[in-house]
């Protein structure tokens, strides 16, 4: 977490490229303050050099054993003390040691790179949900969830490549172009170091290329992805419009622009591969016919000529391996990017350094002037004065975009008030924590959504730590908990994503049970029974009355019946409170409270 914040705040003061992802991805292998992981990182470096030391000399080993069994080099039976079989049996032995050297590195590896995985996952995972409702209102959910994917996925690939694949083969290169310029003579050195110095220019140039159609494939796979969650998040809307063809058509096309970029793709891979393998070849029959010459000179035996053949088929592997290895390494920078742009969003609402704990001990809410808006260009409250006094019920009223809802955020301190104050007994919310905040703040939204799991997890979130009497008697009194055992599996039931296996009512009950369940001091009701019809409204309002004896709430509704014996009625409209008082006096005014309760009389006579 600690490695991660510094990335962050490095991250903030400068753009996002590849360097920048390898600098802030580095502190994962040398954590301060682990000792096991650092002694692991260690271990398997040692393993590392160890391996790429044991296959510069296997070579070494083959070579003497056809020197060996050739008659006219019988000296290099002699060779420390082996014979031809002994050589075989030595060159097979060290083949052995440095694959298994190499597995070794591997496994010893494999929890620092899951680790790391697992922090950076977690940390991105906390940090979404630090950002702002401002941010998370413009992002589509789906490309976001794949951005993460990506990004995550990266950071094992990019730390296990980076340590493990470009490491040894530039041990392996200087050692081998070391025992080349030992043994045989410069030109050797200067054909291998020409042929790699080609293949790392050409490799590099042609896969930037690549890496730009890369990043227009996975743009359409976004956008692609987007649009299919989008359209099965709203299948019953789909449904509704008979609207699954134009659903398709738009997936299609989507789909389509994704095919392009792959052939694009697929299209330069084959360029690449075959460049990649002309200067190979180029390079290895180079070095061949100079040895083959050497050997029909005399100055060079055939063991000599299979020792230089060796050590080219060895250097082409790890640069093939090196092809590959830097297009993956250069795609996962692109899907790491993405992810560390996300990281550098700034959370909007932030606790101060020294933010205190929220107390409540009466539950006194105060609007003091608050001005707000979404929006720069257009205010939403526009210097709002409202008290709840403690064990007080306010309720707001008013027409659609009027600001009711926007009180609600801004006592939850989604966003942070532009003007003005909101505090509770005293205490401004920008000087208290969030998590503190919301805490001893309960609400039941208007649309209550659920997660995708059983009825007893989504009552039971309003407080994990509830018994199981505590949850069913939340349950009872929400009025829900005869239609839950009635299910086949009880609380057990899955509700499915959003709660859709859930009528309106059902979910809203849910929703319900769980805000009575965490039993905050400080309640707001957005609406709490509009789903709801008009029997078990009136069941649950008494239930809701019940609640908050002793808390101060806020209630946000539309259907006024609901909300006539509140202590006190807020009648807000474009931002302004414009009327205040209890039902009776308002009535008596015959002002806009008046004429919203007349309207709905005639609408529905049983108001």
């Amino acid at each position: 977490m600690r490695h991660l914040a510094k990335t962050n705040e490095n991250l903030s003061n400068a753009k996002v490229d590849g360097w920048n992802v390898i600098r802030s991805v580095v502190p994962y292998l040398w954590p301060q303050g682990d000792t096991g992981v650092k002694v692991r990182v260690v271990t398997s470096l040692a393993a590392l050099f160890l391996s790429q030391i044991i296959a510069v000399i296997t070579p070494q080993f083959f070579s003497n054993a056809v020197d060996a069994l050739a008659p006219e080099e019988p000296s290099a039976a002699t060779y420390l003390g082996l014979g031809a079989v002994g050589l075989v049996l030595a060159y097979g032995f060290a083949r052995l040691m440095s694959v298994g050297l190499q597995q070794l590195r591997d496994v010893i590896f494999t929890k620092v790179g899951q680790g790391a995985l697992r922090a950076l996952a977690l940390e991105t995972f906390t940090h979404i949900h630090r950002l702002s409702m401002r941010y998370h209102i413009t992002r589509k959910t789906g490309g976001l969830s794949r951005i993460i994917e990506r990004g995550v996925k990266g950071v094992e690939f990019l730390l296990r490549f980076l340590l493990f694949s470009v490491g040894p083969l530039i041990v392996q290169l200087v050692l081998i172009a070391a025992v080349l310029f030992v043994t045989f003579d410069v030109w050797y050195l200067v054909v291998v170091v020409v042929t790699i110095g080609l293949y790392v220019w050409f490799t590099f140039a042609v896969t930037e290329w690549r890496v730009k159609i890369r990043k227009e494939m996975n743009d359409q796979d976004t956008d692609a992805n987007q649009k299919a969650i989008d359209s099965l998040l709203n299948f019953e809307t789909v449904k509704y419009f008979g609207a699954e063809k134009w659903e398709a058509d738009r997936y299609d096309s989507a789909m389509e622009q994704y095919m392009h970029a792959a052939i694009k793709t697929n299209y330069s891979l084959a360029f690449l591969n075959f460049g990649q393998s002309l200067i190979i070849t180029s390079g290895l029959v180079g070095v061949m016919v100079m040895a083959a010459i050497g050997v029909q000179n005399g100055t060079l035996t055939v063991g000599d000529f299979v020792l230089v053949n060796a050590y080219m088929i060895q250097i082409t592997m790890p640069l093939n391996f090196l092809g590959t290895v830097y297009r993956e390494i250069r795609q996962a920078l692109i899907d790491m990017a993405g992810m560390f742009e996300l990281l550098r969003q700034p959370a909007e609402v932030v606790d101060k350094p020294d933010a205190n704990v929220l107390k409540v001990q009466g539950g006194e809410v105060v609007l003091d002037d608050v001005h707000f808006g979404y929006d720069k260009e257009r205010a939403i409250l526009k210097g709002v004065d409202l008290t709840v006094k403690p064990g007080q019920t306010v309720a707001i009223v008013g027409s659609s975009g009027s600001g009711k809802s926007t009180i609600g955020r801004l006592l939850f301190r989604f966003y942070d008030v532009t003007k003005g104050a909101l505090r509770i007994d005293g205490q401004d919310v920008r000087d208290v924590t969030q998590e503190s905040l919301h805490a001893l703040v309960g609400v039941v939204p208007q649309d209550t959504v659920l997660f995708n799991d059983t009825v007893h997890y989504n009552i039971a979130y309003g407080r994990p730590t509830a018994t199981e009497a505590e949850i069913i008697a939340a349950a009872k009194a929400a009025k829900i908990h005869d239609f839950i055992a009635s299910l086949p599996d009880g609380y057990e039931t899955t509700v499915g994503e959003r709660g859709l296996k859930l009528s309106g009512g059902e979910k809203q009950r849910v929703g319900i049970a769980r805000t009575l369940l965490k039993n905050p001091p400080i309640l707001l009701l957005d609406e709490a029974t509009s789903a709801l019809d008009t029997e078990t409204e009136m069941e649950i309002q008494a239930e809701l009355k019940a609640m908050a004896q002793g808390r101060s709430v806020i209630t946000i509704a539309h259907r006024l019946s609901t909300i006539a014996d509140a202590d006190q009625i807020v009648v807000l409209e474009d931002g302004i409170i414009v009327e205040q008082g209890t039902h009776d006096a308002l009535l008596a005014k015959d002002g806009r409270y008046a004429h919203l309760w007349n309207r709905q009389i005639e609408e529905d006579p049983t108001v």
